[in-house]
Formats: structure tokens, C-alpha cells, sequence
């Protein structure tokens, strides 16, 4: 009974309703969704002539500001004929009885219409003020969730252990799991590894992937011949060094969409800042010999413009590209306007490296016109470079002032947009959770004051990501345990006063938190995340000891089965000799018409796009590929070698390899069960059994092969176990 009173407290605590509702946060989201389709900026689409996303118009007939009795909107949508009712019965998105009660409200109060927060300029807000003594200077983050948190009646986690932390750190920062478990873990020496890790030039590898993603990299043309682009590695070592040197945002920014434009008195390495114009040379390209170039040509403009709205705005302005923008104030004639940014760019390689470089055309230079209903052979109105009418106007009309004019302090979204980013990568999930659309579609940030107050010191520390990351990495919002079981509330007695055992008690956090807040939205606790393709491949090959640490230079082509190459033109596939098949999954060749299985499944990207926000799936294709695939396979075997080689106790240095951390008396009990039947099973199962030592069976004496065949099994369990596939 005292659980459920506590639960309908902290449920109506965090479902009050505001004292007023609003229209970004409420309103909008509705309207969006359920009615600009056939009522919004569209004009070529509107149903009825009539608009519902800017207010004078929709004043005109369908709204009365504070008398929703007399409104027609509201008359339509409370209706129960099909033929009157909106949406309408053929919608795929029916309005709720709780929207239709919002939009009442609204009306109600006034019917105040605002500007979309992402489109309004970047405030820098006060950090909240904390009320807790014991601890007088709170880091600003943790200020800003706390305060969200209060109205939840959820209070923070407390800090994860040592073991948690440090693995966090490794895999977050570098991609790679510890070399080793530790327990000591003072604040100095967290700020210590997090100085470390940033340092560390593996981590230019693992945050060089996450924008590779977005710059839908790869080392093929795509299309049916899908020809190689031996040089295109290039562009990804200078993304890697990038990051390995924290260049400013802004200045990595320029240097993609227009470093062959800057000139030299402003650069130090003008050769390295043209190889960032690479960005937009990673997009496939159709060779194909009956190709009809100016469509292919219109095509791969449309992709540059698509990717730069996408990757640094946010903006889904792809949906204008033949018509009017349904959901946002972009009209086709933006949507042109911006792409005469790209117009009279050509593809270059670099003379001395043959990198792939982006140029702009010196003669012959073309007028940009409006393609009508985005066909290339329809031509509309002449237009000249230009920014989106809904945001603010830059002067000029080159590549390198759209380029300036992105990381300008008067662009609202670019700053925004890039911290979205980086918040993501560290909790799983943006502070905005749609980071590819900042548009009115889109979700509305969770915390807004927390993403400006980000953006703003973002900028004003001269746009260093590694500052950044420091920033919300030392936060104790990051630092938080990620398990329900460590969830506390503002009241805090769950029934542990009155014996409940640990079972209940979790039941009833669960059924709180499901009711208060499924998602995490709040960040009571850290998200905890199935690895990345990539490091997943990764961690097992750094485990046991196979990892080739070499950084950069061209890619290799790991061992594939040949039924791989049934579809598609690509075949005579030559693994990489010796080592280099060991190197970390980064470098692993992109061919777009033979994607690497192993990292398909665990959903890498096909380079077809930017990624911006990888799927996470669970299937049970991963679980067997975790077992059979050769890669982990061959782990498996390396790592038990490693055990003994290590020892003296091969069976706990197995386990704290893998997880990072001392076994519990039970887990040991357990594995020393699971290795006595393993024994037991070789040895009965005779030369046979040895078979899964595979190459190293002819290096291992007769005394050691049995313990070995059986810690191969052992380590394909840890290697398989939930705490070894996620980051906590």
C-alpha cells in the first residue's frame, strides 16, 4: 500500500500540468505532426487555403483567440463525422482525446503563436542555482538536469564503481576497453585519465568514426561498378588528425565545405586544410558508361546539399527539393537557392597525394535556376546563392562564406547541432533525440536551457570539442551508475523499512521510473549501450592480444566466405597478409556493393547517406555471429593462449581480461563449474576437441592443449556475456 502511494506521488508529480501551455513545447508538436501536411507552409499542398502555422492566417478562419467553442478547429477535430472530422479517418495519424485537450487549452489562453526554438537565437542562460549545502559548487550540467529532476521525484544515481567508470572512459574516449582492472579511482586521478585519454591518439580513431558516419565515407564509387577510390583513406586520416588536434569546429568546418577557397595568408598547412574538402567527394558516383551525366551530375549536388543541411543544421531541407517544405518555413526556392552554393563546384584530386579534393569552376560558370517539381530537365526561376529565408542572412555568395556564415554566432542551429552531437555519443541519446531534425517535426530538446548554455560555452571556448567532451564527461550526470537498481527518489522508502526482498523492490522502481520517465529523458541514471559495430570487433581483438595498433594509411580487407561475392560484380577478394587483418574495424575497406558482414549486422552504416544516429537492433543473427564468426573465433583462441601465457590463475585472468574486474565468489563458483564440464568434455572428446585451438593446435605441447581447448570455451562465454557487449 505505501509503494503505491508513493508511486501516484511521483507520478503526479511529474504529469502536472504546466500553469500554461505552450506553444513550442505543446502546440506545436501537435499541429506538426497532425495538420501542416494539408495546413502549413506548402502552399502547393494546401487543403482549403488554409494555413494553421503562422497565426494571422490561421485567425483568419479556424482559430478564435480565448474562445475555443467558436472555433473551427476545434469544431473539427471533436467531430464524429467521417466526412467533417480532422484529420481525417484516412490519416495515418489520428488526433488523441489528451491532444485535442491541448489544443483547447491553447486557445483558451490566448492562442499565442512562437517562433520554433531552433530557429530563435542561442541564449546564454544562468546556470540554476543549487539548494543542496553539502555541495556548494555544483558543475553547471549537473545543476541543469537536477533542476528538471526535482519536479520528477527522481533523484540522481550515485556515482558508478571504480571498474564502471574507467571502462566508461576507455571505450567513450578511445574505443578500447582498459588494459587492465583497477579499483582506485580518486577524483584526481578521473580527471587525470580523462587528460590521458583525450591525449591519446586513438582517440582521433574513435571520434574520427563517428563523423566518418556523417560523411558517408567510403572506398568505392558505389552503383553496379562500384569502382575502388584507392586514395579516398585520405580524407579519413585527416579527419583522425583532426580530432587528434582539436581543430576548432569552425575551422573543421570550413576547411570541408570550402578549404580550397581560403587563402594562404590564413591557414598554416594549406594542403592539409584542402584535404578536408574531401567531405563531400565521399558521396557515390554513378560511372556507369550510359549513364546521362547531367542527371547524375543533379544528383550529386543534391546529396552535398542534403548532407550539409543534415550534418551541421539539423534540418531535413531534402523535403524541399520539389516542393515546398511541408513541416518548416524552407520553399524550393531556398532549397535552390542554397544549392547555387554547390553549382560550379568540380571534382579534383590533389597533385602531389591524389586525394580526392572539392574545387570550385574558374570558367564557364552556370546560372542556378529552380528544377520544378525536382526533375533536373525543368527549368523554373533563375536564383542566386542564398541561406534559408527563416534564418539569418549572410552577405555573399561563395562556398566559404555559406561556410562562415554556418559557424557564425548569429546561426542559430550549427552550435546547437554539433553538441547534440557530441552529448550523444556519451549518453546514447541527444539532449534533442531527433539530431537530424531540428526542424518543427522534430522532438523539442529535453533540456533547452542545458543545450544553450552548452552551445554558448562551446563557442566562447573557441569551439574545442575535446573541451566539450571534458566538460560533460566530468560531469556526475555522466559518472552516474546506469543500473535501475541503484535509481533513488525524492521519498525514498520503497519498502525496505518493511522487509521487502530485492526483487520487489526492483519491480517497484521499474514500475515508477516506466511511469515517470521510460526513456531516461531526464538522466537519472546513464544509458547503458550496446557497443558500435566497430568496437565490439575492436574490443575482442585488443582483449587477446591480437589488435594491430597502426594509425592511418590505406585500408585493409579482412578475410571474407566466398559466398559473400554470389551477388554483386566484386570478386578475386584478397585478404590483407599477416598482420594488418588485426588493425582496428575503422580501416576496414568500405566497398558499397560488398559491405563487412560482421559490421552490418551489428548495424554500421552502408554509406548510402549520412548517418547521423546509428539503429541499435537486437537479433539473434548477432548472438550467433559472436560465436561462429572468424573474427571472434580467432579472439576467443588468442585469449585463452593469453590466459595461461599470463597466469598463474589462467581462469581469473580470463575473466579480468574480458570484464574488467575481480570475479564475485559466485561468478568464480561458477566458471570453475563451467570449466570442470569443458575439461571433462575434451578429454572425452579426444584429438577431436582440440580442433578448436585452430592454427595454434600444432604450436601447443600435449600437456597444454587440453587446459587450453578447454579455456577456449571458456572465453567464448565471457566474450558473449552481456557485460562484455555493452558499455554500462
Amino acid at each position: 500500500m505505501r509503494a503505491l502511494v508513493i508511486l501516484s506521488l511521483l507520478t503526479a508529480s511529474a504529469l502536472a500540468a504546466p500553469a500554461r501551455v505552450g506553444y513550442n513545447r505543446d502546440v506545436r508538436p501537435i499541429l506538426a505532426s497532425k495538420c501542416f501536411a494539408c495546413h502549413g507552409p506548402d502552399e502547393d499542398k494546401r487543403e482549403g487555403g488554409l494555413r494553421l502555422d503562422v497565426r494571422a492566417e490561421a485567425v483568419k478562419e479556424a482559430i478564435k483567440p480565448g474562445k475555443p467553442d467558436a472555433c473551427e478547429l476545434i469544431k473539427r477535430i471533436s467531430s464524429h463525422d467521417k466526412d467533417e472530422v480532422m484529420p481525417p479517418p484516412s490519416s495515418p495519424k489520428p488526433m488523441t482525446s489528451n491532444e485535442r485537450e491541448v489544443l483547447r487549452r491553447w486557445i483558451a489562453e490566448g492562442a499565442e503563436y512562437e517562433e520554433h526554438w531552433a530557429f530563435q537565437p542561442i541564449r546564454d542562460p544562468q546556470v540554476p542555482r543549487t539548494a543542496d549545502p553539502q555541495s556548494p559548487s555544483v558543475h553547471p550540467i549537473d545543476a541543469f538536469i537536477r533542476e528538471k529532476l526535482v519536479a520528477t521525484g527522481l533523484q540522481p544515481a550515485p556515482r558508478a564503481n571504480a571498474t564502471t567508470l574507467i571502462r566508461r572512459l576507455y571505450l567513450d574516449l578511445i574505443g578500447l576497453p582498459p588494459p587492465s582492472d583497477s579499483t582506485d579511482l580518486t577524483d584526481e586521478k578521473y580527471a587525470a585519465l580523462v587528460d590521458r585519454l583525450l591525449s591519446d591518439p586513438r582517440f582521433g580513431e574513435r571520434w574520427g568514426r563517428h563523423w566518418l558516419d556523417m560523411a558517408r565515407y567510403a572506398d568505392s564509387n558505389g552503383f553496379l561498378g562500384d569502382g575502388l577510390r584507392p586514395n579516398a583513406y585520405r580524407y579519413r586520416d585527416w579527419v583522425i588528425q583532426a580530432f587528434n588536434n582539436d581543430m576548432p569546429y569552425d575551422e573543421f568546418t570550413i576547411a570541408q565545405i570550402a578549404g580550397d577557397l581560403l587563402p594562404e595568408s590564413q591557414i598554416t598547412n594549406l594542403r592539409s586544410q584542402i584535404q578536408g574538402t574531401g567531405f563531400h567527394r565521399n558521396a557515390a558516383l554513378n560511372t556507369e558508361a550510359g549513364v546521362d551525366k547531367e542527371e547524375a551530375r543533379y544528383q550529386n549536388l543534391v546529396d552535398r546539399v542534403n548532407t550539409t543541411a543534415r550534418v551541421w543544421m539539423g534540418l531535413t531541407i531534402g523535403c524541399a527539393q520539389c516542393h515546398t517544405h511541408k513541416y518548416d518555413a524552407i520553399t524550393i526556392r531556398d532549397y535552390y537557392s542554397f544549392y547555387a552554393f554547390f553549382d560550379n563546384t568540380e571534382d579534383r584530386d590533389d597533385a602531389k597525394t591524389k586525394a580526392p579534393l572539392l574545387a570550385e569552376v574558374s570558367k564557364d560558370r552556370r546560372q542556378t535556376y529552380v528544377h520544378l517539381a525536382g526533375d533536373y530537365t525543368r527549368r523554373g526561376p533563375d536564383v542566386m546563392p542564398a541561406t534559408l529565408s527563416a534564418l539569418p542572412a549572410k552577405t555573399g555568395n561563395t562556398r566559404l562564406e555559406l561556410a562562415k556564415w554556418l559557424v557564425s554566432p548569429q546561426n542559430p542551429l550549427t552550435a546547437r547541432v554539433a553538441v547534440n552531437h557530441i552529448w550523444s555519443k556519451l549518453f546514447g541519446h541527444g539532449l534533442v533525440r531527433t539530431p537530424d531534425d531540428f526542424g518543427t517535426s522534430g522532438e523539442a530538446p529535453s533540456h533547452p536551457e542545458l543545450l544553450d548554455w552548452l552551445a554558448t560555452d562551446f563557442m566562447r571556448n573557441g569551439w574545442s570539442r575535446k573541451q566539450l567532451i571534458k566538460r560533460i564527461v566530468m560531469s556526475k550526470t555522466y559518472r552516474q551508475s546506469s543500473s535501475i537498481h541503484d535509481l533513488r527518489f525524492t521519498t525514498s522508502d520503497l519498502g525496505e523499512a518493511t522487509g521487502a526482498d530485492a526483487s520487489e523492490i526492483a519491480n517497484r522502481k521499474s514500475e515508477i521510473i516506466n511511469r515517470v520517465d521510460p526513456l531516461n529523458r531526464f538522466l537519472s541514471r546513464q544509458n547503458r549501450l550496446r557497443l558500435d559495430a566497430e568496437i565490439l570487433r575492436d574490443s575482442a581483438l585488443a582483449v587477446s592480444g591480437l589488435l594491430k595498433p597502426t594509425i592511418g594509411g590505406p585500408s585493409f580487407r579482412p578475410p571474407l566466405p566466398e559466398d559473400v561475392f554470389d551477388v554483386g560484380r566484386s570478386s578475386n577478394w584478397q585478404a590483407s597478409p599477416g598482420d594488418e587483418i588485426y588493425r582496428r574495424s575503422l580501416y576496414i575497406i568500405t566497398l558499397r556493393s560488398v559491405l563487412y558482414p560482421t559490421l552490418t549486422t551489428f548495424d554500421a552504416p552502408d554509406a548510402a547517406d549520412a548517418c547521423v544516429r546509428r539503429e541499435r537492433s537486437n537479433t539473434p543473427l548477432q548472438a550467433l555471429t559472436m560465436m561462429n564468426d572468424g573474427v571472434f573465433v580467432e579472439a576467443a583462441q588468442a585469449l585463452a593462449l593469453r590466459a595461461m601465457r599470463e597466469g598463474p590463475n589462467p581462469l581469473e585472468k580470463l575473466f579480468r581480461l574480458v570484464l574488467n574486474r575481480q570475479p564475485r565468489t559466485e561468478e568464480l563458483a561458477r566458471l570453475q563449474t563451467f570449466h570442470a564440464e569443458q575439461k571433462a568434455r575434451v578429454i572425452k572428446s579426444g584429438p577431436a576437441a582440440l580442433q578448436v585451438l585452430g592454427a595454434h593446435q600444432k604450436a601447443i605441447s600435449p600437456a597444454q592443449a587440453t587446459e587450453a581447448a578447454t579455456l577456449v570455451a571458456v572465453a567464448r562465454v565471457l566474450m558473449n556475456l552481456d557485460e562484455f557487449i555493452n558499455r554500462e
